[in-house]
């Protein structure tokens, strides 16, 4: 081989180990953006976790108070119903 022909092919391969590198930095760069998105969409699915459980306990202790007093009312006019008819 020509020292012409050796430089070519040391200059294509210095080119392909460049591109490499650029390639793994972007690769890496992606992946950074990839974790911080998924570690966001945790926070986010824990804080709705936590939303939600809130909303369910709201939910029994009213379901708690309102339901006797709803049924106090149903026999209240029953009550009047059958006393006054």
């Amino acid at each position: 081989m020509s020292d012409e022909l050796q430089r070519e092919q040391l200059e294509v391969l210095r080119e392909i180990r460049d591109r490499q590198r650029e390639a793994v930095e972007l690769l890496k760069s992606q992946r950074a953006l990839v974790e911080e998105q998924l570690r966001r969409s945790r926070d986010s699915v824990q804080e709705s976790i936590g939303l939600q459980k809130a909303a369910l306990a709201r939910q029994r202790q009213v379901t708690m108070v309102a339901l006797p007093g709803i049924l106090a009312c149903i026999l209240a006019i029953g009550y009047l119903i059958w006393r006054y008819f």
